[in-house]
């Protein structure tokens, strides 16, 4: 399919304003070498995270057997972390449709998780706001459906939430993360975190996306307190 108004058409979801599907197509460093463009995809990545944690939270809610709290949090997570985005992505087929740069697009920013998440996020807000939920749960039936019934590899740990819950567990405190570091050129930079409980360092971790140096930061803290 040439274009994504082609796929789009395949899945029987209408359109009405193109241009803002576009542009949930267009990353930053696209702009930056077309100044024809005005906008990138971020500010339809937050609506688009938006409905997707409201879809999410819904479909956790309504399982049969019912989840506790803690179940419906720790699942959520694993359904819409940045890995698990990237791959419903792939799945789709929409990184064809991607709009990078050329720097980007020399440094492998088209199969970059951080970036194919972000993009698909941004493809549901401008699709909720083009043409409302219906056309969203036609998309989400199809990938994070069955992702609730598989198991979860590694790359989708929430270890973030395993590791507050353990904090939690014995204290009231809140756990925090820092950005110590960041190396590498701006189109591929990588983030060094620390997560942090008062002023002790629980662990460290790196990663191409903060989410992601975030993630591992919290991994190795929480191997390290449940040994």
């Amino acid at each position: 399919m040439k274009t994504i108004f082609d796929w789009l058409d395949s899945k029987h979801i209408p359109y009405f304003n193109k241009d803002l599907i576009q542009e949930a197509l267009v990353h930053s460093s696209y702009v930056n070498e077309h100044k024809s463009f005005a906008h990138d995809n971020e500010r339809l990545e937050f609506m688009g995270d938006a409905v997707l944690q409201l879809w999410s939270t819904t479909k956790i809610f309504k399982l049969d057997p019912i989840l506790n709290e803690g179940q419906m949090t720790t699942l959520r997570a694993q359904l819409v972390c940045e890995e698990a985005l990237a791959e419903y992505n792939r799945k789709l087929g929409l990184g064809q449709y991607l709009k990078l740069g050329v720097g980007e697009e020399k440094t492998g920013g088209r199969e970059r998780d951080s970036i194919l998440a972000d993009m698909f996020e941004a493809l549901l807000g401008a699709i909720y706001l083009d043409s409302g939920m219906d056309s969203i749960n036609v998309i989400l039936e199809e990938v994070l459906t069955p992702a609730i019934s598989q198991p979860k590899s590694e790359k989708v740990i929430d270890y973030k939430t395993k590791l507050q819950e353990y904090i939690q567990a014995d204290t009231r405190k809140t756990i925090r993360y820092e950005t110590v570091h960041v190396t590498g050129p701006s189109n591929k930079p990588e983030f060094e975190v620390v997560v942090m409980l008062d002023e002790i360092t629980l662990g460290r971790g790196s990663g191409y996306s903060k989410k992601r140096a975030e993630q591992m930061a919290a991994k190795d803290a929480f191997e390290k307190m449940v040994k």
